[in-house]
């Protein structure tokens, strides 16, 4: 009887994983850094600059002094208080009428558009291709008194309802708050859109499929289904709308009257004609600060952190 002889084990060998060097560590930083520095020499310098202007006091003719002066916080806040709100108030309105407007043009163009998506697209971005200030101008042509628009509102007594409400007068539309409305919901539409559809397009049909498999109603599938899934476009299209909207001053200037005048009018108004610069950087910062606290309020309430 022969005795086989095992052979030895072979030697186990280390894995030795190299680490990069330093200077390959430090790639991703150098790429980030032209980024960052842009950031900070046009957005963190300038908000600087902004809030040593705010607590500043003095005039054009002797110049400004750095004195912690921050009850000219208070004093802007308790002086244009109601263009704060009323510029909220239109922001949110003509959010609202941009995602009551938007969400069903989005769906359109992402599940039925077919061949014709492209076009539809091109023809969502059109406004872009011309001057925010022409396309706010238009809208004088468009709601001036004894125009179409008018005649026809008239004639179904709409105007008689928003004049009730205080949005219109008896008679006509520009130079009311219903004017700035419509200037703020049709120049921002796109910024509403474009989201609501990239968060659309992304939907996997198969899951129509499914729930009509299941039996789900349309109504159904889209309050179970399409619906949640494109909040993360929801969010970003409210957002890129709310937030240029509600400080616009465009449309309020071209559009309204001095009773629609919203904090970004006044914001200018300190700036370029009065030449209160402390009270325009203060109220530019309260203006920053209500919409901050508002966006992660709504961001936190809306439930989702995926955002297109």
């Amino acid at each position: 009887m022969t005795v086989t002889q095992e052979a030895p084990p072979a030697p186990v060998t280390e894995l030795k994983i190299r680490k990069p060097s330093a200077r390959r560590r430090l790639v991703p930083y150098w790429l980030l850094l032209p980024g960052i520095l842009w950031l900070v020499v046009f957005f963190a310098l300038p908000l600087v600059y902004q809030a040593s202007t705010s607590v500043q006091t003095g005039s054009l003719e002797k110049g400004f002094e750095v004195t912690w002066h921050f009850q000219t916080y208070w004093d802007a806040l308790t002086e244009y208080y109601p263009q704060f709100l009323r510029s909220l108030l239109y922001a949110g309105t003509a959010t609202v009428l941009c995602l009551l407007l938007g969400y069903p043009l989005a769906y359109l163009i992402a599940f039925k558009a077919g061949r014709w998506r492209n076009v539809l697209l091109v023809l969502v971005i059109a406004p872009f291709f011309t001057s925010f200030l022409i396309r706010t101008l238009a809208w004088k042509t468009i709601l001036a008194d004894g125009g179409a628009v008018v005649d026809v509102l008239n004639t179904l007594h709409v105007l008689d309802v928003t004049s009730w409400l205080g949005w219109t007068e008896s008679n006509r539309v520009l130079a009311t708050p219903m004017a700035v409305v419509c200037g703020l919901t049709y120049n921002f539409l796109p910024f509403m859109i474009l989201p609501l559809y990239t968060s659309l397009e992304r939907i996997d049909g198969r899951l129509h499929e499914a729930a009509g498999d299941l039996y789900a109603t349309p109504a159904t599938t889209f309050r179970k289904v399409t619906f949640p899934l494109s909040m993360p476009g929801v969010v970003s299209g409210t957002l890129l709308t709310f937030i240029p909207a509600s400080g616009d001053y465009v449309n309020a200037e071209l559009l309204g009257s001095t009773d629609t005048k919203m904090v970004g009018s006044v914001i200018q108004t300190q700036f370029l004609r009065v030449l209160d610069y402390p009270t325009a950087a203060a109220l530019s910062f309260i203006l920053m600060a209500a919409v901050l606290i508002m966006v992660t309020v709504y961001i936190r309430r809306s439930g989702t952190e995926d955002l297109v």
